[in-house]
């Protein structure tokens, strides 16, 4: 009887050698896919997440100051166009050439 113990243990022993054996090769495995993986992404150009934040900041700031110096030649625009209307209602209405008039043609 005993030694059919010793099969069973036998054969214990060498399905957790191959269970463990399996393990090893999957994470093995695993290891080899994620640095190819790290590989096709690094030659891919992406860019880290930190870059993109920092890029979208300056972006923000870019937009924020563009709308500041907008709001600001408005106002400028805003104070030339009253000055530019005074200046032309000051011009003297003789100053415009007159409108020409088309002669009449002759009758036969």
């Amino acid at each position: 009887m005993q030694s059919e113990n010793r099969i069973f243990d036998d054969f214990a022993k060498m399905i957790n050698g191959i269970a463990g054996t399996v393990a090893g090769a999957g994470r093995e495995a695993e290891a080899a896919m994620r640095e190819r993986a790290k590989e096709w992404v690094g030659r891919m150009d992406f860019v880290s997440r930190e870059e993109f934040e920092a890029v979208k900041e300056m972006a923000a700031r870019a937009r924020a100051e563009a709308e500041t110096l907008k709001a600001r030649l408005d106002k400028l625009e805003g104070t030339a166009k009253p000055a530019a209307a005074a200046k032309a209602a000051a011009k003297p209405a003789a100053a415009k050439p007159a409108a020409r008039t088309p002669k009449a043609a002759p009758k036969k």
